[in-house]
């Protein structure tokens, strides 16, 4: 499957802090720091291109420090190709990891939001995928029409939405066939909020909302209603990119089933496995491991009717 994905490649500082609130200290020394590549497009690309996508990463990459970093990285990973351009500075960003795997990211995007992506450049790259993932930062917003124009599937993860109007995210909305967000600031119960994007937005066919602890739940314009219960095979040791890691494995095992309920299973057995590491973003599976991971640690699913 070709999938095309345009989003943010970040270099990343991940440091410990013990537990939040974090208390004042002058002067820390951590048992540990890493340092490495992140951010949501670079996160869903690794992925899917382990679960065996033939992957085409449409970022932004300054021509700095950071960005040599990355640079470096994305070609590590065979994902620097024609879709990485360059800009004058990179995005960059900290991770605060406590004991009990709870995080705080400091995304810093100012330069990359800003940037205006090469419309033509990205028609060329989409133009036959099977599947589009373009991601809620602003260099993306001109690009989904162009997706949509070519008759691609549009696959999106609105994140923190607190709207069933949208704001910013609202293009996305329009646009994306499957949905993704967190159940963190919605205005009402995930069932409602699924109910409110299908009547709203017609283009939309399958909404996933991710519950965290409490599992995910997936709406369908056919109307039924999914709910599957959050598993941990190894514990958890850091919750950052579960959110990713839940999206990510769900449009690579539906565009390759079609079954999303078969999709959101594993989906959510992936996230949970990736919750088990203490650098997430380091830790990824094939398709066959994964498949593997569904038999031996399968999550609890309640399907019924949406209305």
């Amino acid at each position: 499957m070709r999938t095309v994905v345009a989003g943010v490649a970040s270099f990343y500082a991940a440091a410990p802090v013990g537990r939040f609130p974090l208390e004042f200290e002058s002067l820390r020394y951590p048992p540990w720091l890493h340092f490495g590549v992140g951010g949501v497009g670079f996160h869903v690309s690794r992925m899917l291109r382990a679960l065996g996508d033939d992957v085409t990463l449409c970022a932004v990459v300054g021509d700095d420090t950071a960005g040599v970093a990355i640079r470096h990285r994305l070609e590590a990973a065979a994902l620097l190709g024609p879709g990485v351009v360059a800009s004058q500075v990179s995005s960059t960003g900290v991770v605060l990891l406590a004991d009990d795997g709870a995080r705080t990211v400091l995304p810093y995007l100012n330069h990359v939001r800003d940037f205006t992506y090469p419309v033509e450049k990205f028609a060329g790259l989409v133009g036959g995928a099977d599947l589009a993932v373009l991601t809620n930062i602003d260099f993306v917003r001109p690009l989904l029409p162009v997706a949509r124009e070519c008759g691609v599937p549009i696959a999106v993860d609105v994140h923190l939405i607190s709207e069933i109007g949208g704001g910013a995210d609202r293009p996305w909305l329009e646009h994306a066939q499957v949905l993704f967000c967190s159940h963190e600031k919605l205005p009402c119960s995930p069932v409602e909020w699924v109910r409110q994007v299908l009547d709203t937005y017609r283009a939309v066919e399958i909404v996933v909302v991710g519950c965290g602890s409490g599992g995910s739940v997936l709406g369908s314009r056919c109307g039924k209603l999914v709910r599957v219960k959050a598993v941990a095979p190894l514990g958890v040791a850091n919750t950052t990119g579960a959110g990713d890691a839940l999206f990510g494995a769900f449009v690579h095992v539906w565009a390759d089933t079609g079954d999303f309920v078969h999709a959101l299973r594993s989906a959510t057995v992936y996230s949970g496995w990736k919750v088990g590491h203490r650098i997430p973003g380091e830790s990824f599976i094939s398709r066959a491991a994964l498949d593997e991971l569904v038999t031996y640690h399968p999550a609890e699913v309640h399907v019924s009717r949406l209305d």
